[in-house]
């Protein structure tokens, strides 16, 4: 018999951390522990970490809740007759603690390369800032060897971000760095397709969600008339992919969607993004939502086990001052494990 439990750990940001959503200091980290009374000392660990302006279980409640499925678990329900489908978080702690624990409690979540060396290339994320300390982060991760990199847009004025993104575009050409977007549903609908037209000149991969979610009509025009490639992301959040997720990718028609497993409701979900996506020809890729090293590493091995070739959005493990101590480690625009580095889980060392 299975018996669950879990423990708070506050992420502290190791720098002033800006969204289209407003500052953001700290982070609730809940780290679900599992483990078999036939053998207490190998634990499986899982996180759950919901996000403050984009996962619909962030609630007041949500720790209760936490609590109270936990407790079902604790009392012999099993994990596949609960229904999580508004709690995606902590599906995805108990799907990753569960892989842990069948592993032997080694932080090893699927059987791939990752864990053995095989490092997953990476963009290198510019947070919102003003323009120059934009630039400059910019050029220390191009220094860095990051090969692609993905800036945050929609937060200055339009004309300013044009003027950054072409001060990059002049020294380096398309051929040696890949230029991503994020507008976090920035834009207006009836303004989204002249400005990306004016994007366009800078030679851009993608951008991701140009407008607010949940407004299909504008979606399938912007996608169907853009000359920069659309990524869909918060547009995937809150939908039943087994229900919907058909039917949306086959209106919209986006160029790649976004996967992000505490946000769409673990890998199962995301498997099923997948599938949908391949059998419409359209293109993917996995991008972590501030979790702490616990869930970074499980969404880094599911890459790896996916064989993933693209850049993921994986490089979020230096965002914290506090995070869990592990054997992630980021260099010359990738993220690799470490053989050296170990996991640490004492609180006195965090």
């Amino acid at each position: 018999m299975l018996h669950y439990s879990y423990f708070k750990h506050e992420l502290e940001f190791a720098f002033d951390a800006r969204t289209s959503r407003g500052e953001i200091k700290n982070h609730t980290a809940y780290i679900i522990e599992v483990f078999d009374y036939l053998n207490p000392s190998i634990l499986g660990r899982g996180e759950a970490s919901p996000l403050y302006g984009l996962s619909i279980d962030y609630q007041n409640d949500f720790e209760n809740q936490l609590k109270n499925i936990l407790q079902e678990l604790n009392n012999g329900l099993r994990f596949e007759d609960i229904d999580l489908s508004k709690l995606p978080s902590i599906r995805f702690a108990l799907e990753t603690a569960l892989a842990d624990l069948h592993y032997g409690g080694q932080m090893k979540i699927f059987e791939n390369e990752f864990i053995h060396g095989k490092a997953i290339p990476i963009n290198g994320l510019i947070w919102m800032a003003d323009k120059h300390k934009m630039l400059e982060e910019a050029q220390e991760k191009i220094e860095k060897s990051f090969n692609c990199i993905k800036l945050k847009v929609g937060n200055l004025d339009f004309d300013e971000e044009c003027r950054l993104i072409e001060s990059i575009r002049k020294n380096h050409s398309a051929h040696k760095l890949e230029l991503r977007l994020d507008a976090n549903g920035a834009f207006e609908p009836h303004e989204a397709l002249e400005k990306l037209k004016e994007l366009h000149r800078f030679e851009i991969h993608s951008i991701e969600q140009p407008i607010k979610p949940k407004q299909p009509e504008w979606m399938e025009e912007i996608c169907r008339e853009a000359p920069i490639h659309i990524a869909l992301d918060e547009e995937l959040i809150g939908v039943d992919v087994y229900e919907m997720g058909h039917t949306l990718i086959k209106k919209i028609k986006p160029k790649y969607i976004i996967l992000k497993p505490t946000l769409l409701g673990g890998f199962s979900a995301c498997d099923k993004w997948i599938n949908i996506a391949n059998k419409s020809n359209i293109g993917w890729w996995l991008t972590s939502a501030l979790e702490s090293n616990v869930g970074l590493n499980a969404i880094s091995q599911y890459a790896s086990y996916l064989n993933v070739k693209n850049h993921q959005g994986l490089g979020t493990g230096s965002l914290y001052q506090n995070n869990f101590p592990s054997p992630l480690m980021v260099e010359n625009g990738y993220l690799f494990f470490s053989d050296i580095k170990k996991w640490n889980f004492e609180e006195n060392d965090l």
